[in-house]
């Protein structure tokens, strides 16, 4: 994690600048692609070498072998039963793989990929004194961003939440998903000093984060998460690639249906004083059905969450039991309870080794 040192108006968290001044305002500025936010929370891991592709393709969720210079992905790493364990925003430089990732997660995801190089032509690294930015593209923001491009392709990963990507699938049957004005990016500066604002904090990020319902490793994943239950596959998960650890669960659930626990949204009754955190229970009457995963006060729609709640667990309106009082939480379903099931896509192979269907944007 590194720090951007001090910026005018800042009230930070350790090395996490939390907001300048109003939370609200500042979502607005980034929104409308003005603002640039600060990102002591995100760790840039660098891997270089000729078989970075085909040795992170080999493991990972994600179809990687196909990536070209300035395309950007999202990859997850699974344990054996499917369980999440690490996750990271993927950029290729056509030199270099560059991941992003939570910095609560970087420290054992380095160990982690450290121990699988083997002898792959690899090598792992650390940019402890990166500093990374984010913003809303389209805006004059990017125009200050002078991010750094050390093989030439500037370092920004356009987040991929916006759409579902080749070999995803989207469990929410929502229509006009969030996701769609989730213009996000993140760049890595090549002169931090030379960044001028205005300048957006964490609670603005986090807020626009929740109101798209984009899942982050750092608030939404336990030991128990599995991707389809935060509507994961849509962006970082390839469901025709080969076999990697983990696949058969993807496969498994995906063909079936019914993963134990789904992601919704939540809208918070009222309040304005009393907010509930991560871990904070909820209940449909006396029963326990999940818990809340993050919590924002989004500059439009108020209070909001994110929740895991049981597969089993009523669509209708909710109870957020705070420390505080109760709070009532209107839900909005992201992951139907039949998620897989029900879905018009085609039957899976179990530890399928059939090659990767062709992405358009390659077939030329």
């Amino acid at each position: 994690m590194t720090s951007f040192g001090s910026l005018p108006g800042g009230i930070r968290d350790g090395d996490l600048f939390m907001h300048f001044g109003n939370p609200l305002v500042e979502q607005r500025a980034l929104v409308s692609g003005t603002a640039l936010a600060p990102l002591g929370d995100r760790v840039l891991i660098e891997v270089a070498g000729e078989d970075r592709l085909t040795w992170l393709n080999s493991f990972t969720s994600q179809a990687l072998t196909r990536l070209r210079a300035g395309e950007s992905t999202e990859l997850l790493i699974l344990d054996p039963q499917g369980h999440v364990e690490h996750a990271a925003g993927v950029l290729e430089d056509g030199a270099s793989v560059w991941l992003i990732a939570d910095a609560g997660d970087a420290e054992q995801l380095v160990s982690w990929l450290k121990r699988m190089v083997f002898r792959s032509r690899v090598v792992v690294t650390v940019h402890e004194d990166a500093r990374l930015v984010g913003f809303f593209a389209g805006g004059d923001a990017e125009g200050r961003v002078t991010a750094s491009a050390p093989h030439g392709v500037p370092l920004i990963w356009r987040d991929p939440w916006r759409e579902i990507q080749p070999g995803g699938h989207q469990y929410s049957l929502s229509d006009g998903h969030p996701a769609a004005d989730y213009a996000w990016s993140i760049a890595v500066l090549d002169d931090a000093s030379r960044v001028t604002g205005p300048f957006a904090g964490a609670l603005a990020a986090e807020a626009l984060r929740v109101a798209a319902w984009r899942p982050r490793w750092s608030h939404e994943v336990d030991e128990r998460s599995i991707p389809h239950e935060s509507d994961w596959i849509r962006t970082a998960v390839h469901l025709n690639k080969g076999c990697y650890r983990g696949q058969e669960t993807i496969a498994k659930v995906h063909n079936l249906g019914h993963p134990p626990r789904r992601l919704a949204a939540l809208s918070l009754d009222g309040s304005d004083v009393i907010l509930p955190v991560a871990g904070d229970l909820v209940f449909a009457g006396d029963a326990e059905v999940g818990h809340v995963t993050s919590v924002a006060m989004h500059y439009e729609d108020g209070p909001i969450a994110l929740a895991i709640l049981s597969r089993r667990a009523p669509v209708g309106d909710l109870i957020v039991r705070t420390e505080g009082g109760d709070i009532s939480a209107a839900q909005q379903v992201i992951v139907p309870a039949d998620a897989g099931a029900t879905a018009d896509v085609p039957r899976l192979t179990r530890l399928s080794r059939r090659p990767v269907a062709e992405d358009p944007r390659h077939s030329h």
